[in-house]
């Protein structure tokens, strides 16, 4: 019987249909499935789109940031038309262009500890495609308490991963990682940069993934992680083990309520910083106008470097900063910069454990000092 289909359904789906592991029941599954994809940015926009084309029923899309021209690279949810305006209103305009038929909800909110339970009550499976480790340990302690899966996905550089992360048959995040790497280590997407279509496979991967759930066909990517190298067009796929010991899904769990991750993470902090620590952009051009300036040390990458930079800066990048303090003089004024002030919050602590008495951040990175200082800089 196709009675809750239309006409107009069963062209668009035919070619589900005419897939034996689909089928015409198949296709009710994904038009009764909720799925709660939590980001619409490089990952969440594939995962989006494909979900919404194949007819899952009702999605909803948490997001709280603005389209912004540098998203448009990767983030195919979203175009030039929608910059300024709300990632998830936007994606949900282009959802229901792809197909009327379903139902989508923009969530326009932070996800976190406070909000997270109420807002993904009501869906079935969860697409972890946000951009940094506090999300990601909600969401995994959320699927865990609430006995769901989350679908995984990472982007990083020419490399992405994917994995169906369900403590009911297998490990959890807090399995693999129970302790999320430091923040000088783990440079977020921002500052390190993405090649646009490794998002793309992997986000199609985690929409095929939460296909699978649904329809409970092939062999879900539960206690496997399955990696991607653009550069080498290599897929490599790894057991991973459930630990006794976790702290969410273990044998004794200690997490048994959500809780406020970001003090668990801190992957895109800036250091807390005394007022001596930190000099505006304003304030470092008028030193640098005077007769003693500042020694200027820009901790970015070289690649970075090509697209902005302040005249006169030493290149030290901050995995190298330590490898070259003998060639520093600890008693002189210097002022560290990166893009926004993260990376060089980092590199002023690691200079101040050394000795150096008389450095200072520059508030807000070489992006502050373009916009107040040096507009023919670009800010990125």
């Amino acid at each position: 019987m196709t009675d809750d289909f239309s006409q107009e359904e069963i062209f668009r789906y035919s070619r589900h249909l005419l897939v034996p592991e689909v089928g015409l029941e198949g296709q009710r599954k994904l038009k009764a499935a909720s799925v709660l994809v939590i980001g619409a940015g490089g990952l969440g926009s594939p995962v989006a789109l494909y979900l919404a084309a194949a007819g899952v029923g009702h999605i909803g899309l948490v997001d709280d940031d603005m389209v912004d021209v540098s998203n448009l690279q990767r983030q195919i949810l979203h175009d030039t038309h929608y910059v300024g305006q709300p990632k998830a209103e936007s994606g949900r305009h282009r959802l229901l262009a792809l197909n009327p038929r379903i139902r989508v909800d923009a969530i326009q909110d932070s996800f976190n500890e406070s909000t997270a339970m109420e807002i993904a009550a009501g869906y079935d499976i969860l697409v972890d495609c946000s951009d940094n480790f506090a999300t990601r340990y909600l969401i995994n302690d959320l699927c865990v308490l609430t006995q769901r899966p989350d679908v995984y996905g990472a982007i990083y550089r020419f490399e992405g991963q994917v994995s169906v992360l369900d403590a009911r048959h297998g490990p959890c995040y807090r399995c693999l990682f129970p302790e999320p790497p430091s923040a000088e280590i783990s440079p977020s997407c921002s500052e390190t940069g993405v090649l646009g279509t490794v998002p793309a496979v992997i986000g199609s991967l985690q929409a095929a993934e939460v296909i699978k759930l649904v329809l409970g066909i092939g062999s879900p990517l539960i206690g496997q992680l399955l990696i991607y190298e653009a550069l080498e067009a290599s897929f490599q796929k790894i057991k991973l083990a459930k630990r006794p010991d976790c702290a969410v899904c273990g044998q004794t769990p200690t997490v048994i309520t959500l809780s406020d991750s970001r003090r668990f993470c801190s992957d895109e902090e800036i250091l807390p910083l005394a007022a001596d620590e930190k000099i505006s952009p304003s304030e470092l051009a008028t030193q640098l106008r005077g007769p003693h300036p500042p020694l200027l040390i820009d901790v970015r990458s070289p690649v970075e470097q090509q697209v902005s930079f302040i005249e006169g800066a030493l290149s030290f990048p901050l995995d190298q900063l330590e490898a070259h303090l003998a060639e520093l003089e600890k008693h002189r004024e210097t002022v560290v910069f990166c893009r926004t002030g993260r990376r060089s919050s980092y590199a002023l602590r690691l200079l101040r454990e050394a000795g150096f008495d008389h450095v200072r951040n520059l508030v807000g990175g070489i992006n502050a000092w373009a916009r107040e200082v040096a507009p023919q800089n670009y800010q990125y």
